[in-house]
């Protein structure tokens, strides 16, 4: 299993890390994913280190241009920059690579506009099958058939597939490559 960063100020030092080689404005939600999605920091760590950043000046929310409420976009600022680039070789190299890697695929995927399909059908005895599917263009990435016991089944995958696509490619890559075998390990 991952070892967690304990250390606020190596939480803030992960999260300013982050947002500095991503190199553009995230909304909260993407940021937290990124930040939260190896396990090296967990959601509640996460929140408050976030918080103390924007207190702190060391990232800044923007201004929503188009008046439409969007959800707000927030990014490191110079200041947060010259943090970043001078404590980051406190984070050990392995989580920074790993990290920087996992957030950058996450946000490709979303940016290259891939679609999520579920389906699913009734059998006999309460039982459902379903196809979790993840389309990019007209290439078919992933097409996952699963045979379900019951409807709660049925709808906690449908919600957690829709919710973060990109992490059940990324979990059942990473169970078929070997890369998490803890999970099989006895």
């Amino acid at each position: 299993m991952h070892s967690q960063l304990r250390e606020k100020n190596d939480i803030k030092i992960f999260i300013l890390y982050l947002l500095r080689h991503i190199g553009y404005p995230l909304d909260f939600v993407s940021i937290n994913d990124i930040v939260v999605q190896d396990g090296y920091v967990g959601y509640f760590d996460f929140a408050e280190c976030f918080a103390e950043l924007l207190e702190t000046g060391n990232i800044v929310e923007l201004a929503d241009p188009t008046g439409e409420g969007k959800d707000e976009m927030y990014e490191i600022t110079p200041q947060g920059i010259i943090v970043a680039d001078s404590l980051d070789s406190r984070l050990l190299s392995s989580i920074r690579e790993k990290s920087l890697k996992s957030a950058l695929r996450f946000l490709s995927f979303r940016e290259r506009g891939a679609k999520v399909k579920f389906d699913f059908r009734p059998m006999a005895g309460g039982r459902f099958t379903c196809n979790c599917i993840i389309q990019e263009k007209d290439e078919e990435l992933m097409n996952v058939e699963l045979i379900l016991e019951s409807s709660n089944q049925l709808e906690r995958i449908r919600h957690n597939f829709y919710e973060r696509p990109e992490v059940v490619y990324k979990g059942i890559l990473a169970v078929l490559t070997g890369e998490v075998n803890y999970l099989i390990d006895p």
